[in-house]
């Protein structure tokens, strides 16, 4: 089995496109695969496996950390509240110098980092409560703090070499200097591969010369420090590589060409266009192994997308407080909205989904923080989740405000607007779709592919045919045990244990149905992803709630939110599964080049 670039959109029929695919599987392999096999939670899932033991007990911080991040978290709810005015950002445009210096002064901008470069020295959990409490705020701000620290300076924690740590972290953890990371270009976004701006060692190699452009970089034009990724030579003489470099704007030929691009929303945050004009960069600034900047991007995407996951689980909560306080207070027809059951069904949505974000955020944040090895796909999978459901939550408070909810007095509107850039920004959902599908089947199909041609070879056949017989009646037959320690939830860990095995059985089927063209076959791949999301957040909910009722810490509403969620998570496996086979897929498509061929 083959894989797919998760970046590029499918190829049309024809040699030239062949050749493009060709392409495309090579630079996936490199990108994704170039290291050995490593096993996480969901990749397990496409087996119809279930590790219990990466999402069971669910995770808490531990004891010795509870007060340090309890009071840092209640320090920043409190400056939040008290200095940072979202309304006054949105209208500015601008975050105003004092709650940057005020961050820094509370050590957000450095949460994580080490303590002896300044930092806090906090978990990825601890991390993300201090996110979940600037996102459900203001959303301008929670994106200008990510793109510094969650991926700005994520890149040096993780890939720097001692000199550069100790020459470039202390300033940036103590928010005297601003970092950026800069990727996007005109023909380089979700395609991360695709990037065009070149890096030319001189003889001698001590410098590269970076030509080239990048747009909509968070933090560009007040960085002080920027992880720029550019192509470099293969020094094999094969194609050229991405390389990750620091830079910074003193150097020669760095040009901001537009520092504050105008945008629908998230205001506050300045994204600048720039242009690298012969700009020399000592060799000492690279950033990682030479040619593996794309791994660089990629681990640090991974950090960010847990980071987005809660941030919008704090602006979740805001919309679920909005909303359900309204709807209990606004009379319509003589008596309160709260009593109209499409109103329940909304605030419902709203304490469901809000539910299961919080519980996907922290199992994924937990999984870094235990220095696993595997959890590419957990974060996408969060990352996708977190930011359609708040997008959808947004229109749900927004429509329950009704009328004064579209009104610049009330904050629905900015916050629709802010949430639109989510389902778009660090992987845009729809390839990240892709990718969950293509990642996740692939062992699967490298197992399939191998029984094909066993299934070939005289010597290896009866072996083969009875080692996949066994696999596969296995499959067939086995349904995994999800072990929650609450009798009554027992019913609902049957029920998960039964859509991963359907799970299992569908990704095998699909892969023998459509073989290799199923790299092509997007919207199955969609539902494909879809079932795999709905079964990693129901697990995460699933084992959450659990937890609370053994230590009997559930407020009230939390039971019924998240059992609501689980109910939905089955739901939407099932409509995944019935859709591989029941579908308007070529109806869908030829109404798509119907109207292509009308308009272009």
């Amino acid at each position: 089995m083959s894989t797919l670039s998760p970046d590029r959109a499918s190829p049309r029929p024809g040699d030239e496109d062949e050749a493009l695919t060709t392409q495309q599987i090579q630079q996936a392999e490199e990108l994704l695969f170039s290291e050995p096999p490593r096993e996480g939670f969901a990749k397990a899932l496409f087996r119809g496996e279930f590790r219990g033991d990466i999402v069971f007990p669910y995770p808490q911080l531990p004891a010795s950390q509870r007060e340090t991040v309890e009071n840092a978290v209640a320090a920043v709810r409190v400056f939040t509240h008290s200095h940072i005015d979202p309304a006054a950002i949105d209208r500015d445009a601008d975050i105003p110098r004092s709650v940057i210096e005020g961050l820094g002064e509370l050590g957000v901008l450095g949460m994580t980092a080490p303590v002896e470069y300044g930092g806090k020295g906090f978990s990825q959990q601890a991390y993300c409560r201090i996110m979940e409490v600037i996102g459900g705020h203001c959303p301008s701000t929670a994106v200008f703090v990510n793109a510094h620290h969650s991926i700005g300076i994520r890149a040096l924690l993780l890939f720097g070499t001692a000199e550069q740590k100790a020459r470039w972290l202390p300033p940036l953890t103590r928010g005297e200097k601003l970092a950026a990371f800069a990727l996007t270009e005109e023909q380089a976004g979700s395609d991360a591969s695709n990037v065009q701006t070149t890096a030319t060692p001189s003889d001698d190699g001590r410098t590269y010369v970076l030509n080239g452009t990048k747009r909509y970089i968070t933090n560009a034009a007040i960085a002080d420090v920027l992880t720029v990724m550019a192509r470099t030579p293969d020094r094999a003489g094969g194609e050229s590589k991405i390389t990750a470099f620091l830079v910074t704007p003193d150097l020669s030929g760095f040009e901001i060409v537009e520092p504050r691009m105008a945008k629908c929303g998230i205001r506050g945050t300045a994204q600048a266009k720039l242009a690298f004009h012969d700009m020399p960069v000592p060799a000492t600034n690279i950033l990682g192994p030479v040619g593996k900047g794309l791994k660089v991007g990629l681990t640090v995407l991974d950090f960010g997308r847990t980071t987005f996951g809660a941030s919008c689980t704090g602006m979740a909560k805001f919309c679920l407080a909005a909303a359900t306080r309204h709807a209990a207070e606004r009379r319509q027809f003589g008596r309160p909205l709260a009593d109209l059951e499409l109103v329940k069904k909304k605030l419902a949505f709203l304490a469901a989904t809000t539910y299961a974000m919080e519980a996907t955020t922290y199992e994924t944040a937990a999984l870094i923080d235990r220095g696993s090895e595997d959890y590419m796909l957990e974060t996408a999978i969060l990352k996708v989740f977190s930011t359609d459901a708040l997008w959808q939550g947004v229109y749900e408070t927004l429509q329950v405000h009704g009328g004064q909810g579209y009104f610049t007095d009330e904050p629905y509107e900015r916050m629709m607007r802010d949430a639109r850039i989510n389902t778009i920004g660090e992987g845009a959902n729809e390839v990240l779709l892709a990718f969950i599908a293509v990642v996740g089947m692939r062992d699967v199909g490298l197992g399939l592919k191998s029984t094909l041609e066993g299934l070939k070879s005289p010597r290896s056949f009866l072996p083969t045919l009875w080692s996949f017989s066994r696999e596969h009646m296995g499959r067939m037959i086995r349904t995994p045990v999800v072990p929650v320690s609450t009798p009554t939830l027992r019913p609902l860990a049957d029920s998960l244990a039964r859509q991963v095995a359907r799970f299992a059985r569908s990704v095998e089927r699909v892969l023998m149905t459509h073989r290799e063209a199923v790299l092509r076959r997007q919207l199955v791949l969609e539902r494909i992803a879809n079932a795999a999301i709905a079964l990693v957040t129901a697990s995460c909910t699933l084992a959450r709630l659990d937890a609370q009722l053994v230590a009997k810490s559930a407020v009230p509403g939390d039971r019924e939110a998240a059992e609501l969620y689980l109910h939905m998570a089955f739901r939407r496996c099932d409509e995944s599964f019935r859709g591989l086979s029941h579908n308007d897929d070529p109806a869908t498509l030829a109404a798509a080049d119907a109207a292509l061929r009308r308009f272009s």
